[in-house]
């Protein structure tokens, strides 16, 4: 039974994963962009938790509604205002635009809340779980995550294939040139896709901050979890990021039993290991589609 219990409660941090990747394979999937800033946004939208609910006295899931509508607009003005100029057949340039966004953020966080970690205290949820066995049991907070993962990735499917602005997300992401010809406005597009973007990775980064403490420097860890979610299930496909941040956290969770038992192979080294399998077996991931 302590290996099924590593199991669910891998399961379970998958979910954190699955948000984490969201962005990311979202903006890799319509723009071809990788942000290399992308877990230190993460981060911030934990200290903007941080800030919102100590100057408002509010609980840090109320936070939410004031955090995730401040970061999608931060990540549509950047995107129009700096990221589409980085954008094209080189992805160097976005590269270099988002690792020193990165390196900003970082010494930002860091001038401003000092070195030490803090986190969010949402209160009772935290410590509440539903008892399925004596052995096993199913906290209460990190089913809501993987519950509001499951939802936001549904969600986003269903507006890629049901609406008029997930179609031309689509066409965008297909042929931007003929796109542009079809009267499509690519820049806009690509500044919504990075409002989503910057939206999902600040949810994510609040439940972080529940869940565990923070610091100024946790973003570069962030986004390798993020990277390994998104190219395990396969870049660009919404329900593949899901499971490789699934994958990922039964990896971390069954590892660190591992090296509570028999004294090797931690949980992040696994995750490492099973990453770069994937990688040789099926470059384009466990989802993702064959490219010619």
């Amino acid at each position: 039974m302590i290996w099924v219990n590593a199991i669910v409660q891998g399961v379970l941090l998958g979910g954190l994963f699955a948000l984490f990747a969201t962005g990311l394979s979202l903006a890799f999937g319509v723009m071809r962009f990788v942000n290399l800033a992308h877990g230190d946004l993460a981060i911030l939208g934990a200290y903007f938790g941080v800030t919102t609910s100590d100057a408002l006295g509010v609980n840090p899931l109320l936070s939410l509604f004031i955090v995730v509508p401040a970061m999608a607009a931060l990540g549509y003005v950047l995107q129009r205002y700096a990221f589409n100029y980085a954008i094209g057949d080189d992805p160097l340039p976005s590269i270099l635009v988002t690792f020193g966004l990165g390196i900003v953020i970082q010494n930002a966080l860091l001038e401003r809340y000092s070195a030490d970690s803090q986190g969010l205290d949402a209160g009772s949820i935290e410590t509440s779980s539903i008892e399925l066995t004596d052995d096993i049991a199913i906290g209460t907070f990190p089913l809501i995550i993987l519950g509001v993962a499951i939802l936001v990735l549904g969600g986003l499917g269903l507006f890629l294939a049901r609406t008029r602005m997930g179609r031309a997300f689509r066409a965008t992401s297909d042929d931007p040139i003929t796109a542009r010809l079809m009267g499509i406005n690519d820049r806009n597009i690509y500044g919504v896709v990075m409002a989503i973007a910057f939206a999902t990775v600040a949810l994510a980064g609040v439940f972080l901050g529940i869940r565990q403490t923070f610091g100024p420097s946790d973003g570069p860890a962030l986004l390798l979890i993020g990277f390994e979610a998104v190219v395990i299930g396969g870049l660009g496909s919404l329900w593949g990021t899901l499971l490789g941040g699934v994958i990922i956290g039964i990896a971390q969770t069954v590892g660190n039993q591992l090296d509570v038992e028999f004294g090797f192979l931690n949980g992040p080294l696994l995750g490492h290991i099973i990453f770069l399998v994937v990688l040789l077996v099926r470059p384009n991931g466990l989802l993702g589609r064959r490219s010619r």
